[in-house]
């Protein structure tokens, strides 16, 4: 417990005085050090979180959630899609396939993955239904295709152009086997927000694309679309339950490279900007060293009136560890302000300085996303409390240390 006594004598040391000039030139700077620290890594961590949940929110909105393969001979047993497990996670359950092929157009070959959908599954995709989809979305006929704004920007293709798709699979002639070639016509063009899925991936009637490429109906895939698509690994589990002779794989394990990269990242982040705080905590053992020395007087007279030294360390203990919390504190309300209101700064800066922060077409987001996590501000408020703790314990105990018949010897 902290007495009354200490607590006075904590907040007089804390008050300014003009003899203590440059003791508070120190306190300021690490008020203001812990403070800026604590708030760019808010910052960061929210910049970082949101750029995460947007790219899975792309990545969620294009691909199926959960994808179900089957290696048995008979392919995926329909029966099973009734299961009440099954109902009660998913929204859709569409059937699908995939091959790759190549496309011609004026002179230019680009390789290509094909998805087949069938017409009326095809209007229920997410990227069908967002904004930026041009076309009917109910129109994926036998000769339909729908492309990605980039693939229909790098070859310039319109609506309503047609396009030749040549097939590995082969066509017997009396020369030999030829690549089976078909002409279609772009009747949608759709806009997932990812440069990669818009330039290579093209969508056309399921019928279609099992002809073209030799496919039976049993070598279909079954795509679920779950309610809740960032519980993944709880409902892969119970999906794995219900189809447990197939082969399962979800969203997270087609990316799980690049989301295993950001989170390296986002932990690489958070030490290297930690680093912000303990140079400026440092600054707190250099203050109270400081103070040490300046109430040297006061620290002896406090003892040759029967204080004791576990008061002396609470005393000069408290002085740091006020200082360090207060710019905490202050720096959590700059750093959550800041990830508020992070893209009115950035539209103040880029229309004052007349200079791109955000561009658009590299970042493929037209906001700078920001996401407050309260675990990550939980967690960035202990270090930083607890850094200045660390760097509190040592001048406290130097100044409980001194010897009050040598500190009064010359006075």
């Amino acid at each position: 417990m902290i007495s009354t006594l200490e607590k006075e004598i904590t907040f007089r040391f804390l008050k300014a005085r003009k003899k203590d000039g440059f003791l508070n030139v120190i306190s300021i700077f690490s008020f203001i050090g812990i403070s800026l620290g604590v708030a760019v890594l808010i910052i960061v961590m929210s910049v970082m979180n949101g750029f995460r949940t947007e790219l899975v929110n792309k990545i969620v909105g294009f691909n199926s959630h959960i994808t179900v393969k089957s290696y048995d001979n008979d392919g995926i047993q329909r029966d099973k899609l009734d299961n009440n497990n099954l109902k009660l996670i998913s929204k859709n359950l569409i059937f699908s396939n995939s091959g790759e092929a190549i496309i011609l157009k004026n002179n230019t070959s680009k390789g290509i993955v094909l998805r087949g959908y069938q017409p009326e599954e095809f209007s229920k995709l997410s990227i069908i239904q967002n904004d930026k989809f041009k076309g009917e979305s109910s129109i994926l006929g036998k000769n339909s295709i729908s492309i990605g704004s980039e693939l229909s920007f790098s070859l310039d293709l319109k609506l309503g152009d047609k396009i030749t798709l040549m097939s590995p699979s082969g066509v017997e002639t009396i020369i030999g086997s030829m690549p089976k070639q078909k002409t279609f016509e772009v009747t949608s063009i759709f806009n997932s927000g990812l440069a990669d899925f818009d330039n290579n991936i093209a969508l056309i009637n399921l019928d279609t694309l099992d002809d073209f490429f030799g496919f039976e109906k049993k070598d279909r895939n079954l795509e679920i679309y779950l309610k809740d698509p960032k519980n993944i690994q709880d409902q892969k589990q119970i999906v794995q339950k219900i189809f447990d002779q197939e082969f399962i794989y979800t969203w997270a394990d087609m990316n799980s490279s690049l989301f295993s990269a950001l989170k390296v990242e986002r932990n690489v982040m958070f030490i290297i900007l930690s680093l912000i705080i303990i140079v400026a905590a440092f600054n707190i053992i250099s203050g109270l060293t400081i103070l040490v020395k300046n109430k040297t007087k006061d620290i002896a007279i406090l003892k040759s009136i029967g204080v004791l030294n576990k008061s002396i360390v609470k005393i000069f203990f408290l002085v740091g560890v006020i200082i360090g919390t207060s710019a905490t504190i202050f720096g959590i309300f700059l750093g959550v302000t800041f990830s508020l209101y992070i893209e009115n700064f950035r539209q103040f800066l880029s229309s004052t300085f007349n200079i791109s922060l955000f561009p658009e077409e590299i970042y493929f987001l037209s906001t700078m996303p920001s996401e407050i996590n309260p675990y990550s501000i939980l967690m960035i408020s202990i270090c930083s409390i607890l850094i200045t703790i660390i760097v509190s314990i040592f001048p406290a105990f130097k100044a409980a240390n001194l010897d009050p018949i040598q500190a009064l010897k010359y006075e």
